[in-house]
């Protein structure tokens, strides 16, 4: 009996070293096949010259007025050049590398020919020629592939594919939702996606398949959420209400209503015995560590220990520092890990750890070391917690009898994007900058204009402050033309030596030589740092009011914004200074959105409307799930919608046994058959 689910060998024509050829494309079986789905289309249908765009794909058809010439050059490369005829117009098209075309061109017969206009050579930079008729062909799909797979060979498989299989291709949406948005029906919509009539079709086919991938994981992220909050596995931690107010009384500053209202949802939390897995994201600046501050100390009031894990010892010590300056250490034992720390008083913090003595730790990876081991840890929390891959943060987490777990970020991600991205965590945000501080303000400047900054740069030196410069690149590379960290250092001496010291901070550096670079700097013994990004999250140096982003186009908004948030951190005026000379309109806009606003939400928004969320976060590392057709960025309203109903169908009693919602059950269920979200 035959299953989507069969393997790919079982088609027609498939043999097993073809099957395997396929696998590398992640295709193993019929289901794999029929839901690969083209990543984008192109639009064939034929063009007047006076209707196409500088560098849009299009079809030409014309009379080939000029015989078909073909110059070799180099190892296997080639350029075909031939010019036909559109009306009045003549046309010269070229293509490279591609020399078996030469005997479909025929002096004075018609051709169509796909490719990319260029307005001011008036060419066709050639793709694909047509025929003259056409071939019938207005609407092509374009699929990834790899070097032994041809897309006309999927194409064709994919045909086959369901002209063997297509039959069993089911609805697995109830007919609610389909007659609710007005949803093409499943197998219509599989078989549009790869051979659609016109762009209609297309459309509404991408639209139901968009819908039904954002419904599942938001159905899989609800299900574990409803999971998590209905087992009561955490702990319900009853700290000392009148202890927590009396040391909130006694901060050096006064709360902000957004973190008064953030300190308040963890603290509800805590007191619950359902566990909390909590994101808090905050502007750089804004307050998070006096939240974690807060949330370790009501921690320790119930007898529980708090563990902070940060990326860099450099945020380690510096967390240190202003833990030490919030709590009494006569009331709070707090201790220092990481790779730096002896040998000999590491195992001191370990037997502390491990007999209840030390309160909060801050630290490292060096904190999921085997051999750390806790009393009782009540709560985690994790900095910059993209920078932490997945297991890093459970080792942590597994360290406790399920302790209480916040994540920190100051990398602005749209709150509704984080809803998405960590669907299975509550966001807190904390959206208000404390009293008193100045805006940075930002400065965009082309090269040449270099000069004048320096030499007032020189002056704001001479009022005793410090300065940041920041390039891209550690070495010189063929590929970016970029100025490299080693020669604008050299550079700096020659403008600021010796009246100021100037250091040179990069990646390629050991850790220790980085900290005591930061430490100098810092202790205002180096007046100038030239750094690469290394210096892009929670260093603190509150004399520094000057950064200069070298290339500062070869950025993303959201990075930019973190490296400006390094100055503004006391009570001087701030100042970014961008030096780019961007090629074309998306870096010009991107410059201009920094000059005109600090906040790193609006900042993010626009950062993921330019480049998408790839680019922004990266996606392995953000862990922002990643979709085969839907785009979280331009398919948002659809992704809200389906939050909507996932949220709707879990609200209904025991809705995977209902007829109607066999299909939704089926497609969330785990391969291994555990109904994990149906208990």
């Amino acid at each position: 009996m035959k299953k989507l689910t069969d393997p790919l060998y079982t088609l027609s024509g498939v043999g097993p070293k073809r099957a395997e050829v396929f696998g590398e494309l992640g295709i193993d079986t019929v289901k794999d096949l029929l839901t690969y789905y083209p990543f984008r289309y192109e639009d064939i249908q034929e063009k007047e010259i006076e209707d196409i765009q500088d560098q849009e794909k299009v079809t030409l058809k014309g009379t080939v007025v000029s015989e078909a010439v073909l110059n070799r050059f180099g190892y296997k490369k080639s350029r075909l050049n031939f010019r036909i005829m559109q009306g009045h117009a003549v046309i010269n098209v070229s293509f490279f590398n591609q020399p078996y075309l030469k005997d479909k061109v025929v002096l004075s017969e018609d051709i169509a020919v796909y490719g990319k206009w260029d307005a001011k050579r008036k060419s066709l930079n050639g793709m694909k020629i047509l025929g003259a008729k056409n071939d019938g062909e207005e609407f092509a799909p374009i699929y990834h592939v790899n070097k032994r797979v041809r897309q006309s060979s999927l194409v064709q498989l994919i045909r086959t594919g369901f002209e063997e299989y297509g039959c069993l291709v089911e609805e697995n949406l109830p007919q609610e939702l389909l007659e609710k948005y007005r949803l093409m029906d499943r197998p219509t919509a599989m078989f549009a996606m790869h051979f659609p009539k016109n762009p209609e079709e297309s459309h509404q086919a991408k639209r139901r398949v968009v819908f039904e991938e954002f419904l599942f994981f938001q159905l899989k992220i609800q299900g574990l959420k409803r999971q998590e909050k209905a087992e009561k596995n955490g702990i319900a931690i009853q700290y000392d209400v009148q202890r927590l107010k009396g040391f909130t009384k006694k901060l050096p500053f006064e709360l902000t209503q957004a973190q008064k209202k953030v300190t308040n949802e963890i603290c509800r939390d805590l007191m619950s015995p359902q566990h909390m897995q909590r994101l808090l994201q905050g502007d750089v600046g804004s307050g998070k560590t006096v939240v974690a501050a807060i949330a370790l100390y009501a921690v320790m009031t119930a007898g529980f220990q708090g563990a902070l894990m940060v990326p860099t010892e450099i945020l380690a010590q510096q967390h240190m520092e202003s833990l030490q300056l919030l709590f009494d250490p006569l009331e709070v034992q707090t201790a220092l890990l990481t790779g730096s720390t002896k040998a000999k008083e590491r195992r001191e913090i370990l037997e502390q750890l491990a007999s209840g003595e030390i309160d909060v730790v801050i630290g490292t990876h060096a904190l999921i070391q085997e051999d750390v081991v806790f009393k009782r840890l009540g709560l985690v929390i994790t900095d910059e917690q993209h920078r932490f891959g997945v297991n890093q943060r459970r080792i942590l987490r597994e360290k406790g009898q399920h302790p209480d777990v916040l994540f920190m970020t100051a990398t602005p991600i749209p709150r509704t994007l984080a809803i998405t991205a960590f669907g299975e965590m509550d966001v807190s945000i904390i959206d208000e900058m404390p009293a008193g501080r100045i805006p940075i303000e930002t400065r965009w400047i082309r090269p040449p204009q270099l000069d004048t900054v320096l030499e007032w740069m020189q002056k704001e030196l001479a009022r005793g402050h410090q300065a940041y410069v920041i390039c891209p690149l550690i070495e010189e590379s063929e590929a970016l033309d970029v100025k490299n960290a080693t020669e604008i250092f050299e550079h700096m001496q020659d403008a600021f030596s010796p009246a100021y010291q100037v250091g040179l901070l990069h990646g390629k550096m050991k850790n220790q030589e980085k900290d005591e670079i930061m430490q100098r700097f810092k202790e205002n013994e180096l007046q100038l740092l030239v750094s690469t990004t290394v210096i892009e999250v929670g260093v603190n140096v509150p004399n520094a009011t000057i950064m200069l982003i070298m290339d500062a186009d070869r950025f993303g908004l959201a990075q930019l914004h973190q490296l400006r948030g390094r100055v503004g951190r006391g009570s001087e005026a701030s100042y970014c200074i961008l030096v780019a000379n961007p090629k074309n309109e998306m870096g010009i806009e991107r410059m201009k959105i920094m000059t005109e606003t600090n906040n790193g939400f609006i900042l993010s928004e626009k950062d993921l409307e330019l480049r998408g969320s790839g680019e922004v976060f990266g996606v392995r590392q953000s862990g922002l799930p990643e979709f085969v057709v839907g785009d979280i960025i331009t398919d948002f309203n659809v992704l809200e919608v389906a939050r909507e109903e996932a949220s709707t169908i879990w609200k209904k009693k025991q809705w995977w046994v209902l007829p109607d919602y066999q299909g939704l059950a089926e497609e969330i269920q785990p391969e291994d058959g555990k109904h994990q979200y149906f208990d």
